[in-house]
């Protein structure tokens, strides 16, 4: 069957569905979801950039055959970080605003809270900035998708390669929260089955001004490496002040868990040369994501995307076109269903891409090295990619999975 007129079947499907008396008259309303921190420490990660990332995704699937029988809108707010008023955004939006799913969600602890509630209303959650792996473990849902990456790939890509060249002794300076305590639990986990030994971690609030006494502790471990099991402003913190205090000069150094394009670029490649991190996503990899990267750098104020905004634009196309198969948005198991029997698929920005039943999207991961100041060539061209870590070995194996919904 052609395209066109597989468009033309999709839409006179929906027809029949709504009961309506004419495709012209046929749009099944579907509504999305940014809950993103607009205004804290994570907002150059996702916030207003996840927003445009999925207007973006919204453009995109109307250029396929059949999408004008969906109507889409999109709305956003702002998550605060805090998992009781993002759960009181959530609920609120299914309650009485028509939203069907929600993307973004900036943080673990929120993603943790916000999953029994997609749930329990039969919606979809894409967690496209959630770090904690416990979101395809013990906290999977058949109603969420963790897109973009985990604690357990992060942990995999950067602790493994910094061990095996050398680095043995970890001492980890770690975010009170889930995040932090994830990235800290499985990067042991890799540490020590490569003979190293975890040596000692400090604890920090979120949105810490002044990490001086963490360093210090840090400093007199003694360890080799320096592990920031943090994220966005505490991790830009964290490693200036590292400077000042003089840990890279003294022989120590820094294990970035979590990074982004948006944090190197904060630091300045003088600051940042040198770290390894691992990404999902890197604009300059292939034509494809420097067309994407580009485009959103226009409208995005010249900042080029970072994983997490590719992260939006992807998991919310795939939902789209998943919608569209099943005709309706209204079971939101349903529709992950669909994404997960899409099978695999070459995702323009991810690459060769699949969703498992336990709500993870594989997708190939980048080793990469920040560029010294003068390998750089311009704007945001700050990485040296080291290694591509293949889908099936970049994300905790099924086998090793706690989610109950796996068989």
């Amino acid at each position: 069957m052609s395209s066109s007129r597989r468009g033309a079947a999709l839409a006179l499907a929906l027809s029949a569905f709504l009961g309506a008396g004419s495709s012209a008259a046929a749009q099944v309303p579907v509504k999305l979801g940014v809950l993103a921190d607009m205004s804290g420490i994570f907002s150059d990660i996702g916030g207003k950039g996840a927003l445009e990332a999925t207007l973006m995704a919204v453009e995109d699937f109307r250029k396929l055959p059949g999408s004008d029988a969906l109507k889409i809108d999109v709305v956003s707010a702002d998550a605060q970080n805090k998992p009781d008023i993002s759960s009181g955004i959530a609920r609120k939006w299914f309650d009485s605003e028509g939203v069907d799913v929600l993307v973004d969600l900036p943080t673990s602890a929120i993603s943790l809270a916000v999953a029994p509630l997609v749930k329990e209303k039969n919606k979809v959650a894409l967690f496209t900035a959630s770090g904690t792996s416990e979101l395809t473990g013990k906290a999977c849902t058949p109603n969420s998708v963790h897109w973009t990456y985990d604690t357990w790939a992060l942990a995999h890509g950067t602790a493994d390669a910094i061990a095996k060249a050398g680095g043995k002794s970890w001492f980890f300076l770690t975010v009170d929260f889930a995040l932090g305590h994830s990235l800290e639990r499985d990067a042991t986990a890799v540490i020590n089955a490569e003979g190293g030994k975890v040596v000692g971690a400090v604890r920090h609030p979120t949105d810490t001004k002044d990490f001086s006494s963490y360093l210090l502790q840090a400093q007199g471990s003694g360890a080799k490496v320096v592990a920031l099991a943090n994220a966005g402003g505490d991790t830009i913190t964290a490693i200036k002040q590292a400077a000042e205090f003089g840990l890279v000069d003294g022989g120590q150094s820094l294990a970035g868990m979590l990074l982004f394009i948006s944090d190197i670029h904060s630091l300045g490649l003088q600051t940042a040369q040198g770290l390894q991190l691992t990404t999902g996503f890197y604009w300059d990899q292939n034509e494809q994501t420097r067309a994407f990267g580009k485009r959103f750098a226009e409208r995005n104020g010249g900042r080029y995307p970072t994983m997490n905004q590719a992260g939006a634009y992807s998991a919310s196309l795939a939902y789209l076109k998943a919608v569209a198969k099943v005709g309706s948005p209204k079971d939101g198991a349903a529709v992950v269903k669909a994404m997960r029997e899409a099978g695999s698929f070459d995702d323009p920005l991810f690459g060769k891409t699949s969703l498992r039943e336990d709500g993870r999207v594989i997708h190939p991961m980048m080793l990469v090295q920040v560029k010294k100041p003068a390998e750089s060539k311009g704007p945001y061209d700050y990485y040296k990619i080291l290694a591509t870590i293949p889908a099936e070995n970049a994300f905790r194996p099924l086998k090793g999975s706690e989610c109950p919904l796996v068989k």
